[in-house]
């Protein structure tokens, strides 16, 4: 689409005045027209007053020459034609003479009784005031459109003074400055709804301008904490394995071993970490799922028959009627590990964890030392863990993960305190089968 960039101020202004012009040329038009109706209208009148002059004059017997001079005016001339033949009055004008006639007779005395009246009256002088008038209303005319083009131009200036105003703030905000609004009085008006309009752009730009930016703080932030979070068991494997290179032949077979296994376990963690951040990866880009019907006790039950085999000190509850989900069973799987194996870390590998299944999604409750309330959120960024935490395995990803995956299947999770104590995580909005 391209714009037309032509000048708004020419534009207004070429468009007013030609609209003007054509006004003023139908009321010039229309004037002459009138001027002219009402002169032959005039005319008429002053010829037929003349014509009854004469007829009065002819019945108070006055004689030709004087009743015909009675009877002229001016622009009007007179000529009786008496009944013997003579002739009194003026000549007859140039045949190319713009006149009009008006014709009567006479009745009176003997001398006048039946003679013709002919009343001439000289149209020139209409003429020449038309020609006048037209003069008069061009002089007028082009005098009112200069007057108004100097007037358009001012008010036009003025009437634009918004636009100036957006393009003085559009180019401050290209040279770098930010936070200028034009914060219109009034957003009834055209250039009201421009302006905030133009606000709202600003207000959009400036937000995807600073969530930008802290997306790029949170991917530079994130990459140097996986980056540190990598070196320590890369760092183990390393130790590990040179310290078993460096073992001399006559090396206890246990101690071998030993160190064997730290490498193995080592490489396991790292394996986690990177696996955990390809899922984080495959979340931003927006994760397809698998979708198909998931039932949601088995899955609880299934979780926690894994918890007393690996934390056999942990008391593990199942609750809840059996709810039938459309989701990915690989994921919820997953969502739930992560739950069950913070809440077996938070209890130190003791004390009783409940899964309650409910109508969209199940409930995680621990008898740990719970969650500050001001850390609820919180700990559901990346990379983020509590304290308590920092002395045990994990990069702080199985929580945003477990929210990552939620969401993603038109639900979500969240964090809140057990009655009694302890945290509650609940996975809930999951898409049920009817």
């Amino acid at each position: 689409m391209s714009l037309r960039t032509a000048s708004l101020r020419r534009r207004v202004t070429v468009t007013v005045l030609v609209v003007l012009a054509v006004v003023l040329v139908a009321v010039g038009l229309v004037v002459d027209a009138a001027f002219r109706a009402q002169a032959e209208r005039d005319v008429n009148t002053v010829l037929t007053t003349r014509v009854q002059l004469a007829q009065q004059l002819a019945k108070q017997n006055v004689s030709p020459p004087n009743l015909v001079r009675r009877v002229e005016t001016r622009g009007v001339t007179g000529s009786l034609s008496l009944p013997d033949g003579t002739f009194v009055g003026a000549a007859p004008l140039p045949a190319d003479a713009r006149i009009r006639q008006v014709h009567a007779t006479l009745s009176g005395p003997p001398r006048i009784n039946g003679a013709k009246l002919t009343l001439t009256a000289d149209e020139s002088l209409i003429a020449a005031a038309e020609r006048s008038l037209r003069w008069v209303l061009l002089a007028t005319g082009v005098a009112a459109l200069a007057v108004a083009a100097v007037a358009l131009l001012l008010a036009v200036r003025f009437a634009l003074a918004p636009l100036d105003a957006m393009t003085r703030l559009a180019r401050s905000i290209v040279s770098g400055e930010r936070g200028g609004r034009l914060a219109p009085e009034r957003t009834g008006t055209e250039l009201g709804r421009a302006a905030a309009a133009f606000d709202s752009a600003l207000d959009a730009l400036e937000g995807a301008e600073g969530a930008a930016r802290a997306s790029e703080e949170r991917t530079r932030r994130f990459v140097a904490d996986a980056a540190h979070e990598l070196r320590t068991p890369l760092a183990g494997v390393q130790a590990a394995a040179e310290a078993l290179l460096q073992q001399p032949a006559d090396t206890p077979h246990e101690h071998r071993e030993r160190l064997q296994l730290l490498v193995v376990r080592e490489s396991q963690r790292a394996g986690k970490l990177v696996a955990d951040l390809l899922d984080l990866a495959r979340l931003d880009s927006g994760a397809e799922l698998e979708r198909a019907p998931v039932s949601l006790r088995e899955l609880a039950e299934a979780q926690a028959e894994q918890v007393r085999l690996t934390a056999p000190e942990v008391t593990v509850e199942v609750i809840g009627a059996d709810t039938t989900v459309l989701g990915d069973r690989v994921r919820l799987t997953q969502i739930l590990a992560n739950l069950t194996g913070n809440a077996v870390r938070a209890m130190d590998g003791r004390g009783t964890l409940t899964l309650e299944v409910t109508g969209d999604g199940v409930t995680v409750t621990d008898t740990g030392p719970g969650v500050p309330g001001t850390e609820r959120e919180r700990i559901f960024d990346r990379l983020v863990r509590l304290d308590a935490a920092r002395s045990q395995a994990g990069a702080g990803l199985g929580l945003p993960i477990a929210r990552g995956f939620a969401r993603a299947h038109g639900g979500d999770l969240w964090c809140e305190a057990a009655p009694g104590g302890g945290a509650r995580f609940r996975l809930a909005g999951l898409p049920t089968v009817p």
